[in-house]
């Protein structure tokens, strides 16, 4: 059974940072394309983040020059750092692990999400 859980998420005013962390269980993931996605209230779920398989990253052009994904494979850790956050980076951030396609959201495994609010 595969697993992964987000912490990280919380309020926090416009300008400042938070770090999202998403651990993995139950499988290795150094080889598998993980990332995040966001899901902002009414409105579908978005790609944010991302490594391929490769272990190249991708990122959403509306985060790019502000977050940062990294990875410790040591610890099957998957971190999203965020910084310059605007209110419109208020969502709830799911952690994805062997990402099919990043345009619809599609991955095999999803951990259950964190909330990130961003105050103005």
């Amino acid at each position: 059974q595969v697993e992964l859980e987000e912490t990280g998420g919380g309020l926090v005013q416009a300008g400042g940072s938070l770090r999202l962390s998403c651990a993995a269980s139950g499988r290795t993931f150094s080889n598998y394309g993980m990332g995040w996605f966001r899901q902002a209230p009414g409105k579908e779920r978005g790609f944010v983040a991302r490594f391929s398989w490769s272990g190249n990253t991708y990122y959403a052009d509306s985060v790019k020059g502000r977050f940062t994904i990294s990875r410790d494979n040591a610890k099957n850790t998957v971190y999203l750092s965020m910084n310059s956050l605007k209110p419109e980076d208020t969502a709830v951030y799911y952690c994805a692990a062997d990402i099919q396609s990043s345009a619809s959201a599609s991955a095999n495994y999803w951990g259950k999400g964190t909330l990130v609010t961003v105050s103005s």
